[in-house]
């Protein structure tokens, strides 16, 4: 089989007049095929990469047959760090100088190991979740690390998330993405010895006025099983409105060897980037330009079939503000149970 049909060569069927939902934004297949690869080729395409430095000093120098599920950790959280600091609607451009947040944030994944969110760091923090350099993750123990490595990123200050059990506790996320609070009081927390957390003083809060100030962006990744061997009918629609809201950040899922991430889908097909090219490592000069083509996927995305999705995932949302998060909350509760 093959699943690589694109979505803009669609001939005229049925197909073609179901809208096209690509992480909260929908779009037509008939009128607007430019937009949709303009969106697709803006995301961050992170893949297997050859010839960078030795991860561990004496470790891998690629992570070709192994890092694939480690790829899709990077592109869902670089989605979210487009979110943070460019805005959803931002859209990349060959060849055009860009913005110095997007440095900043292509930076932040370069194979390097001083990198806030490298494949080093990555697989340097996975042993602490019992994975061996060298070892295929789940989606879960990918979740687990970048938690662990978002808190040193003080530039993005996020809130990482992981929703154990299928539950999402709303006072547990108010409390870590507004943690100045003291939600006994409703006011700011005072405490005799100022503590500091990222480099700011916890009683900053006090000074801030707007509210994105007061809440720490959250990106809430959820570990679920939607089946045991194959995908449960039953969780298909509810998946399909996951993508369909505007915080969502896309699905990290596959098999070993196979990890795919998925930004949206158009009928009963869903759209994913592939991590499974290996490339060069980038080594950016500080005096030129990034050379950030081969972060971006500038053919059209892959497709494959809901049902052949593997039923182990991970979905992720975007709330950067309180507000995000109260209306997700509002939408979840809408979503059918299975």
């Amino acid at each position: 089989k093959n699943h690589k049909l694109t979505i803009l060569r669609i001939p005229c069927t049925t197909l073609s007049y179901l809208p096209v939902w690509i992480l909260g934004q929908q779009f037509s297949a008939l009128t607007e095929k430019d937009e949709i690869l303009a969106d697709v080729t803006s995301r961050l395409w992170f893949t297997y990469r050859k010839n960078f430095q030795p991860i561990g000093g004496t470790g891998p120098t690629s992570d070709t047959g192994w890092g694939c599920m480690l790829r899709c950790g990077q592109m869902i959280l670089g989605q979210a760090l487009i979110c943070r600091h460019l805005g959803r609607d931002w859209r990349w451009s060959p060849g055009q100088r860009q913005r110095a947040e997007y440095i900043n944030i292509l930076n932040a994944f370069i194979d390097k190991k001083d990198s806030y969110y490298s494949i080093h760091q990555i697989a340097q923090m996975g042993v602490g979740e019992g994975k061996s350099i060298g070892q295929w993750y789940g989606p879960n123990t990918v979740a687990q690390v970048l938690k662990k490595l978002a808190v040193f990123d003080s530039w993005s200050r996020l809130a990482v998330h992981v929703a154990m059990d299928n539950t999402v506790v709303i006072e547990e996320i108010k409390r870590l993405c507004m943690p100045w609070l003291d939600f006994d009081r409703g006011a700011c927390a005072v405490s005799e010895e100022p503590r500091e957390m990222n480099g700011d003083l916890e009683g900053a809060c006090a000074l801030a006025e707007e509210e994105t100030a007061l809440w720490k962006p959250l990106v809430l990744l959820i570990p679920l099983r939607l089946g045991l061997s194959d995908i449960n009918e039953a969780y298909i629609e509810p998946l399909k409105q996951c993508f369909m809201m505007p915080q969502s950040l896309g699905v990290i899922g596959g098999k070993p060897n196979s990890a795919h991430y998925f930004i949206g889908f158009v009928g009963d097909e869903l759209i994913y980037l592939d991590p499974h090219t290996t490339q060069p490592a980038v080594d950016p000069n500080e005096d030129e330009q990034f050379p950030d083509d081969s972060y971006h996927c500038q053919h059209p995305p892959c497709r494959m079939h809901i049902c052949e999705l593997d039923p182990s995932i991970a979905a992720g949302f975007f709330c950067q503000t309180e507000d995000d998060f109260d209306d997700w909350c509002a939408q979840i509760r809408k979503v059918p149970k299975p």
